[in-house]
């Protein structure tokens, strides 16, 4: 029989749960930030970087993934160092790698050169997103991790955000002879470098190692953590080959393959769409003004990740907030490409887009953990989670090939389109288990 949760006194609970939050969650919401503007500010700095260089959208298509599989090569090493190693010892090292890596996408000249930076920089930031997934089970109780996660997810609308607003200050400087674009990588990546220095300083790698928790709250969080990894143990370990024989691993990793196929070249090439339809409505197609409103888009998503957390946790139903999430994201993008609208209309249907294209992925991640015991859903989630980085090599290539052919935008947001709509599909053949009783209504 597995045991049982230790029971602690309520104040000592209370207050050792609000010392995690606070003492980590801010610290990793700032690293995912950085992270994910690393990886994605390309898609700002394309704006002047593909007419200077001269790279054709192909060109641009394989340099993005490219960075997808350089992340393949240690994503799985990354979070066993984590796990038996020092978490921020690696996040350290990644921290400075892919800043220098991200600071070097200022150095290149030739589409071979592009190529070799962006794998190097996926290299780099490889094992930071699964070594944090391993770091949060050391510290938080299953309770609270889906919380905590839902909170750093919100680092990737805000991170575009973010990033727009400063690409677009920075695309049009011209400092010490250097243009925009290179600015934008020098200055974006510059913080990881630093950050890399001091996080050996700010992280904690064990709770025993906590000197900023009592000793009766390490005590129960460590008394905690035990009694759930006995539980785990107890319903025995699923292996590999297990995992890829059961359905719904299938399903959800075909899901988030399809789905990340468009989500990756909506980040990616959003810009560039804003930039089209801007000047086919004959306003300002200039650097300031696309990436302006590019950002209000990527903020959107900011509320749609706060709202379909909130209301599938206050209804149960996360199949459900999944499937609108990918639906709505198709639906509104293939509305917003339709010409002779004005811009103002299309702009509410982009908003849309960037609304429902984040709705879907934190209900998605619940999924595993509600249709797999929970020793399968371990092994089950990194192969997921592989198929869905697989995805971010897939679909900007083939995107970016529509363009070179004079597919143009319609032609290749419909395809981001489908890729959503096809993801919905995967998810509704999940087979999820029916509730025995209604959720309790958040307060």
């Amino acid at each position: 029989m597995a045991d049982s949760e230790p029971t602690a006194d309520p104040h000592t609970e209370r207050s050792a749960r609000r010392k995690i939050a606070l003492r980590l969650l801010p610290l990793l919401f700032l690293l995912y930030v950085i992270a994910y503007l690393d990886r994605a500010n390309v898609g700002f700095a394309k704006l002047r970087m593909q007419k200077d260089l001269e790279f054709s959208e192909t060109v641009f298509g394989v340099g993005v993934a490219l960075f997808f599989v350089g992340y393949l090569f240690l994503e799985i090493p990354g979070a066993l160092l984590v796990e038996h190693w020092s978490a921020r010892k690696w996040f350290a090292r990644i921290l400075v790698s892919w800043g220098f890596c991200s600071m070097a996408m200022a150095l290149v000249e030739t589409p071979t050169q592009f190529y070799v930076a962006r794998f190097l920089l996926g290299l780099a930031e490889a094992g930071f997103f699964p070594g944090v997934i391993v770091y949060f089970t050391h510290w938080f109780p299953r309770k609270d991790r889906a919380r905590a996660m839902s909170v750093m997810l919100l680092g990737v609308p805000l991170s575009l955000a973010f990033g727009a607003r400063v690409s677009a200050i920075l695309l049009e400087q011209n400092w010490l002879a250097l243009k925009g674009w290179q600015w934008v990588f020098l200055i974006e990546g510059a913080p990881a470098v630093l950050l890399g220095i001091a996080v050996p300083f700010l992280l904690t790698d064990r709770p025993k190692q906590a000197k900023w928790l009592t000793p009766a709250e390490r005590d129960w969080l460590e008394s905690t953590l035990e009694a759930e990894r006995n539980e785990t143990a107890a319903t025995g370990t699923v292996t590999l080959k297990q995992a890829l024989k059961t359905r719904n691993v299938w399903m959800l990793a075909l899901a988030l393959l399809a789905t990340n196929m468009g989500g990756y070249v909506f980040v990616y090439w959003l810009a560039t769409v804003v930039e089209g339809l801007l000047g086919a409505a004959g306003r300002s197609a200039n650097s300031t003004n696309v990436l302006d409103w590019t950002g209000f888009v990527y903020l959107c998503g900011f509320f749609g990740v706060l709202i379909s957390g909130w209301s599938s946790d206050r209804t149960g139903d996360r199949k459900g907030h999944c499937i609108a999430g990918q639906l709505g994201a198709g639906l509104f993008l293939t509305l917003a490409v339709i010409p002779g609208q004005p811009w103002l209309v299309v702009f509410g249907w982009l908003c849309l887009t960037g609304f429902f294209a984040m709705f879907w992925f934190t209900p998605f991640w619940v999924l595993p953990t509600m249709t797999l015991t929970s020793s399968a859903a371990a092994v089950s989630i990194g192969v997921i989670n592989m198929c869905g980085n697989l995805a971010g090599g897939i679909g900007s290539p083939v995107v970016g090939a529509i363009k070179d052919a004079g597919g143009g935008d319609q032609t290749a947001m419909a395809f981001v389109a489908v890729c959503f709509a096809l993801g919905a599909v995967f998810v509704v053949l999940v087979r999820v288990p029916r509730r025995t009783s209604p959720p309790n209504p958040l307060p």
